[in-house]
């Protein structure tokens, strides 16, 4: 069974080396800027202390009046598990940065994400529908669609 690491240990760590990246931790996860996204998730894959090297899913979570984006990291050698949130705020013209240049397999669910959610991944180098037809209207994820 995986290890799930303490997101307070982490975000002390991490708060370190990004000043300002981290917004709130908690035992279970980590909460990042947007902006700071694609250098914390790419310091945890390369620093051998972390060394997350599979990227589990990304999903996200529809608060009405903002949107979290959940990464879930695994590292396959440290058998430890890691959980990092980034929020963004609004209904209309959600955008995080793509993690694709880090993790491949971000690729389909960054896709799924904007698909059923309407958070667009800027970076992504093919971002578009994956599971709706190009003309379907709305995100049927989302609270408020009909």
């Amino acid at each position: 069974m995986t290890v799930a690491l303490s997101g307070k240990e982490v975000a002390s760590r991490l708060g370190q080396r990004f000043p300002a990246s981290i917004t709130e931790s908690d035992r279970d996860y980590i909460f990042v800027k947007p902006e700071a996204l694609p250098k914390i998730i790419s310091f945890l894959k390369i620093t051998p202390e972390f060394d997350f090297d599979f990227l589990n899913s990304i999903t996200a979570v529809d608060y009405f009046d903002y949107f979290d984006v959940v990464y879930h990291l695994t590292s396959m050698k440290n058998n430890r598990s890691l959980v990092i949130k980034t929020r963004v705020y609004g209904r209309e013209n959600l955008v995080v940065p793509s993690i694709v240049d880090i993790y491949q397999g971000a690729d389909f669910q960054e896709r799924e994400v904007y698909d059923l959610m309407g958070i667009r991944f800027e970076g992504h180098p093919h971002m578009k529908r994956i599971l709706l037809w190009d003309g379907f209207q709305g995100h049927p994820l989302r609270k408020d669609y009909l």
